[in-house]
């Protein structure tokens, strides 16, 4: 509950960032459901008054709520300002951390948020910072009974909670998943802001520096549990859904491990393999990405590089990135499918050399993946956060949104705003 000492129960940092605008209007429009519980004080916060002060003019214009400016907090505060962030936490009791890249500026917001009390939720992509954060403040967190919970937009909660989902409605026991990610444009074509591509590639520019953690991690590996998956080919024909695919290189696989692990470790479930691919249509579709990626992948491990492809974000990306970001009509167009194929076991005993006997395929749709279901998945994480405590972890800690909310009413609650899990098919072989 919201106190004096703590007024907010929610406070989004970064608001007038790109993607932050989205989520202080999805924030506002969860305020306004009707079948909600009571509205909850909430706050924006950011280095400007008045850009802050614009993002909820805007909301307040595009929801039809003219008051909203007046209703929610603002909180002036800067990344660079420890003492300034602090203050922020001291006031929240969940913050929702919306600047990126989180590899410069998310470790900040963690430490002040496990200083001061406070739970906090980030959409990062980024592997590397998402398992730093694990290992440098999963047990302050959990002494001080908070939650820290990253990748809760489109990177990872459609495929963390997929492979959840999949797993409860198998009849029997799932052993390994596929997904296939498809990302659906209207005539308006794609466009992704260019926060997201910094973010890629610093990623991919310092691969190096997440394989020495895990490297220093030394992690006992998770038993595999019967067939072992096969990893297809770098571009593979996927004939259920009649197209060419490539591996999805965002941070699904890292988060949805770490889940199965914590699932394995903590609750004695037997950990299910997982691969992540998106489709990429036909073969014209495949050389036109191959020819983009070599140039990615050649320019970004040079410094040099790097600053061109920041600098020049439409041309390297052939249009499908800009510092602009999308149009409105682009993102009314737009929507994602991410398909899951599981196989298991129906009732014999999973090995190695007896083959799985039963499968099963489901869906996770949605809108637009980076401004409206990443906004949509962040806010329904913060209230089930607020609104599920007894089905959390039962301690604080460094979490992946599958171990935080394994037990919760989180996919009810995507359903009901858009993000649709269905089974598409079951059956043994």
């Amino acid at each position: 509950m919201a106190t004096k000492q703590r007024p907010f129960h929610l406070v989004v940092f970064g608001a007038s960032g790109f993607t932050g605008q989205f989520v202080t209007e999805e924030v506002a429009r969860e305020q306004m459901d009707p079948e909600g519980s009571s509205r909850l004080a909430w706050a924006v916060a950011g280095r400007c008054r008045e850009k802050l002060q614009r993002v909820l003019e805007r909301a307040a214009e595009k929801l039809g709520r003219p008051t909203l400016p007046t209703e929610v907090g603002i909180i002036i505060c800067d990344i660079s300002n420890p003492a300034s962030l602090d203050e922020m936490a001291k006031q929240a009791t969940i913050v929702l951390n919306c600047v990126g890249p989180y590899r410069f500026y998310g470790e900040p917001v963690v430490k002040a948020c496990v200083e001061n009390g406070t739970s906090c939720i980030d959409i990062s992509g980024e592997p590397h910072f998402l398992e730093l954060m694990y290992w440098k403040y999963h047990e302050k967190a959990a002494e001080k009974g908070v939650y820290i919970i990253g990748s809760s937009g489109f990177d990872s909660i459609p495929a963390d909670m997929g492979v959840i989902y999949t797993s409860s409605k198998i009849n029997g026991t799932l052993t390994a998943v596929e997904s296939f990610l498809t990302i659906n444009s209207g005539p308006e074509g794609l466009c992704i802001h260019d926060g997201t591509w910094k973010s890629a590639i610093y990623g991919f520019g310092n691969q190096n520096q997440l394989k020495k953690l895990r490297e220093q991690s030394n992690l006992k590996p998770v038993p595999i549990v019967g067939t072992k998956l096969k990893r297809r080919w770098p571009v593979s024909y996927c004939r259920e859904l009649s197209s060419y695919s490539i591996p999805f290189m965002g941070a699904d696989v890292s988060v949805v491990k770490r889940t199965q692990r914590y699932l394995h470790e903590n609750l004695e479930q037997l950990p299910v393999q997982y691969a992540a691919y998106v489709t990429v249509g036909g073969f014209a579709s495949v050389m036109k990405l191959m020819f983009a990626g070599l140039f990615f992948l050649l320019f970004v491990k040079f410094g040099i590089g790097r600053q061109l492809l920041i600098k020049f974000p439409w041309l390297f990306s052939f249009g499908y990135f800009s510092k602009q970001g999308p149009t409105q009509k682009q993102l009314d167009g737009t929507s994602f499918t991410m398909t899951f194929f599981g196989q298991g076991y129906s009732h014999s005993t999973p090995t190695e050399n007896n083959k799985p006997n039963i499968r099963v395929c489901t869906q996770v749709k949605g809108p637009e993946a980076g401004y409206i279901a990443t906004p949509i998945a962040m806010v329904q994480a913060a209230m089930t956060l607020l609104n599920d405590a007894s089905n959390l972890p039962t301690v604080g800690g460094v979490f992946t949104p599958g171990a935080a909310f394994c037990r919760t009413k989180l996919i009810d609650r995507l359903n009901k705003r858009g993000i649709e899990f269905s089974v598409i098919s079951s059956s043994e072989v």
